[in-house]
Parts: C-alpha cells; structure tokens; sequence
C-alpha cells in the first residue's frame, strides 16, 4: 500500500529587496528642499538616515551630488538608493489613539493667528519642535497634519528653534509655498523676534547692526552648533534695544532683533559674540547666570511676520504679543536702568 507522499510547507514569501528609485519633480514637489521631499517621500525611514545618504552621495539630483538645501525644480530626476519605505499598515499604526491624544493637547496650545484657504499661521509654543526627528515624536507638522486630517497639503514655510516660540507660517497650497520662499530668498519678508539677554547693552545708536560670519558645525554625538568664523556665511542682524532692567548688580536687556539674513541659530549666537547671551539658552549661553536668575526658558520670541500674500497681493504683518514668561522674569528686576 503506497504511503501519501509528506507534503512540504509552502515556502515563506519574501519581500522583493528594495530598489533605486528615480523620482521625477513635477508642478506640486517644484519649489522644495531635496530633504523635505526625501522626508516625506520616504515615510518611516529616521530622517538621520535621509540626512545619510544625502550627505553620502547616494542621493542624486540629475546625476550630481546635491545639498539638503537644494531647491528642486520641475524636471529635475531624484535618485534614491534602496531604502525600505513603511507599509501603509505601518504608518497607520503611528496614529495610535495615545499619539491622536498627544496631537490634541499640543494643537490646544497653539493659538491660531491666521488661516485662509492658503495659509495656516500659528503662535507655536516654546518646547514643541516644528516638525519630528531624532527622539522626537510629533512636532508642529505632525501634530497639524493628524488633528486637520481635512489639509491634504500642509508644509513649513520656514522654522523656528525648538524652544523658540511665537509666528510660525504653514502653507496650505504648493503654489503659496514656492511664493513664500521666493519672497524669503528675495529678502522680500519681515521677520522679527523679541529676546531677553544677560547684561546691559549699551544704547549707542537706535539700531545696532550685528553682522558675523557664521559656520554650522558637528559635535562628536552629532548636535548641531554653530560659531562665529571668518570663513563662515555672511549674516546680519539688526538689534533695537527696548530697556534694560536691573536688580542689585544683575541685568537683563529686552530687545528686539530683525533678521536680515536666516541662518541657523543666528540671534542666538549674535548675542552670545555680541557678550549678552539669551537668557536660557542652553547651547549658547552663561549656565551660571541663568541658574542665578531661574530662567526656565529660552528668552526668544518671534513677535512678528511680515509678507506679501502669497494669492491676495495684500501685505500681511502678523503679530504675537510678548508671552507672559518674558513680563514675569521683568517684574521680577526692578524700575528700568536711566528712569
């Protein structure tokens, strides 16, 4: 009696290994940054790694090597090397109930300071990175794009620091991204920030132009930093000193800087050249001074965003009042210096 023949398992099914990619730029992805298109063409893969393979030559733009600060126009051909991008099962599962809820408490602390059908504008609270990466979850981006789930198109326009707060400009439409950084790049835009900083600075003229090359670096566990150095971009500053305040033999400065050029960090380390750090500013400033005060914050606040709408033609000049960490740290100092 012949005996059944054993049947073999059925062979498990492997996932095609991943392949290059050739992505051509059309109308709506013209006008980005190469490494905000890789950061959401590659969903899930850690921005770190997108930042890799960039900087590593493996990203190509039109076969040459190209900058995360390349603007991509219409036509241009992306290569990407294989990278595993996340299943829609995946991505899904980010927006878990607990991550919905998170969304929520930070969309409650974000006042609105403008919407229409091209623009979102928001009064972004110190603490809450604008978008996600390394360690962090959610930021601006993220948070808007899971609690307005109705915005099929919502991008950055521009950034602020993670613990810098106030006006944060989003676009709703490409079109009005690619006229805001034209207008950006153009220096057709008005961008300005309230500060507090150690010491007093001395008056002098009514407006003081700050203008110090500056050099982005890496520290040995991959923290971003900048410095003042001759071979460094050109960048400029102007500072409008408000009043200063003093208590027994410590002072503090309320200022208003606007920004001429935008690099990264670049209030920040004026001030800190200039010898009158911002108070709480862990990167670039007097830890002894801001322990003796009990700053609980980076003094800096972008108060102001003026630009020409993107659609309307109309000016715009959106403002954030002065947060109310700023009027406690100034009550407590006393009457202004010279009154």
């Amino acid at each position: 009696m012949k005996s059944d023949p054993v049947s073999k398992p059925p062979k498990a099914k492997t996932s095609a290994p991943p392949a290059v990619h050739l992505q051509t730029i059309g109308p709506e992805e013209a006008g980005q940054r190469l490494d905000n298109y890789l950061l959401r063409w590659a969903k899930g893969v850690p921005k770190s790694h997108v930042y890799r393979i960039i900087r590593s030559g493996e990203v190509r733009v039109n076969k040459k090597r190209a900058e995360p600060t390349t603007r991509l126009i219409e036509g241009d051909v992306v290569r990407v090397p294989p990278v595993r991008i996340a299943e829609p099962a995946q991505m899904a599962a980010v927006n878990t109930a607990q991550t919905k809820s998170r969304a929520r408490g930070y969309s409650d602390k974000m006042l609105i300071l403008f919407e229409d059908e091209a623009l979102l504008i928001v009064d972004k609270p110190a603490g809450l990175a604008v978008h996600g990466g390394s360690g962090i979850a959610l930021g601006v981006i993220e948070t808007l794009r899971i609690t307005r789930p109705e915005l099929k198109f919502l991008e950055l326009v521009h950034r602020l620091d993670r613990d810098t707060s106030g006006v944060l400009l989003l676009a709703k439409k490409r079109s009005a991204l690619v006229e805001l950084h034209r207008q950006i790049r153009e220096g057709q835009t008005d961008k300005r920030y309230y500060l507090l900083a150690h010491g007093e600075i001395a008056q002098g003229a009514q407006v003081m132009q700050l203008k110090f090359p500056l050099h982005k670096y890496l520290l040995a566990n991959g923290e971003r930093r900048v410095r003042v150095d001759p071979d460094g971009l050109p960048s400029h500053t102007a500072l409008r000193v408000s009043k200063t305040l003093k208590k027994d033999e410590v002072a503090i400065t309320l200022a208003e800087a606007q920004l001429k050029t935008g690099r990264t960090h670049q209030i920040r380390v004026h001030l800190q050249k200039l010898g009158h750090a911002i108070l709480g500013d862990d990167k670039y400033g007097f830890e002894d001074q801001d322990k003796l005060i009990k700053s609980k914050r980076l003094y800096l606040h972008a108060h102001l965003a003026g630009f020409t709408h993107p659609r309307t033609g109309e000016k715009m000049r959106i403002e954030s009042p002065l947060p109310q960490e700023f009027e406690l740290m100034m009550k407590t100092f006393a009457q202004p210096v010279n009154e």
